[in-house]
């Protein structure tokens, strides 16, 4: 009585097109769909690039526009049906509001005052994102690194501050081009941090000038491009590490869920014909004492 009444409930709650919906989410996450939106982002990051050539625009040029269109078709038909599967709750995930982000750029009028948008269609190839499980945690790691990572941004722009007023100061007046401002004393700053052209291209002729300048940017290197730079490092290996513990840790967790059920059923079954087997004693012993 009481589970055809809780049968009767849940129908009565349960929209008219909760099976079709339900039937469409289980179809949507399946594997073969899923590696077919996956083959169908790597196809088009490919026909993009080639749209880039001359010679294809030429002799393909027509085709190619086709197929993007074909494409973007696709990705807004699979839209359109995750919308109407999962309902409201398509919006409590991320993941679906960046992929809508990144198929709505292609929906954008190819005018001529927008012509430069177009080129923003090849961010379609970031949907790779969201449908690699691997490239989803390692974008969710990044994230959980940015309050990290913000305080060592703050530290880093301290020390470009002070070495940046220093460097103007010092080397100013013989080195205009590098060190005139403070905007061109953190620009040469960064580049030296980057070691790129640093040696040859700024310090060396500095140090014809100022042969001291060494002990100036030495540290600034050290501090920056060894020190600095490698807290970032420090902080995603960290942050990805403890991602993939919690992952096991999550698996782990089902596994003992799912063993723990498993036992539970056992130790029931085990009671069952427990009680079973004292039954059949019980009346074993009627037996024999109507017997005697």
């Amino acid at each position: 009585m009481t589970q055809g009444s809780g049968n009767t409930e849940k129908l009565a709650t349960e929209p008219v097109d909760g099976s079709v919906r339900a039937r469409l989410r289980a179809f949507l996450e399946t594997d073969r769909v899923v590696n077919a939106i996956m083959t169908l982002i790597i196809f088009n990051a490919i026909t993009l690039g080639i749209s880039t050539s001359d010679w294809a625009q030429t002799n393909f040029g027509t085709l190619l526009n086709i197929i993007d269109k074909t494409v973007l078709t696709i990705f807004v038909i699979e839209l359109l049906l995750k919308l109407f599967a999962y309902g409201f709750s398509f919006f409590r995930n991320s993941w679906n509001i960046f992929d809508l982000l990144v198929v709505s750029v292609g929906l954008l009028p190819q005018t001529t005052a927008l012509s430069a948008l177009r080129g923003l269609r090849v961010i379609r190839a970031l949907r790779l994102l969201s449908v690699i499980p691997q490239m989803r945690a390692v974008v969710q790691a990044l994230l959980d690194a940015l309050p990290g990572m913000g305080a060592v941004i703050v530290m880093i722009s301290i020390v470009f501050y002070v070495f940046g007023v220093m460097a103007t100061i010092m080397y100013g007046n013989a080195f205009d081009e590098w060190f005139g401002t403070l905007g061109r004393s953190l620009y040469s700053l960064f580049q030296i941090m980057t070691l790129e052209s640093w040696s040859m291209g700024i310090v060396r002729p500095v140090m014809i000038e100022f042969p001291n300048a060494w002990a100036f940017f030495v540290p600034f290197i050290v501090i920056t491009a060894f020190s600095v730079l490698n807290l970032f490092i420090g902080l995603l290996v960290n942050t990805m590490q403890s991602a993939v513990e919690e992952e096991t840790e999550a698996e782990f967790e089902k596994l003992r869920e799912l063993v723990r059920e498993e036992t539970d059923q056992v130790d029931a079954h085990v009671l069952e014909l427990s009680e079973q087997v004292k039954a059949l004693r019980e009346e074993l012993q009627k037996a024999r004492e109507g017997g005697a």
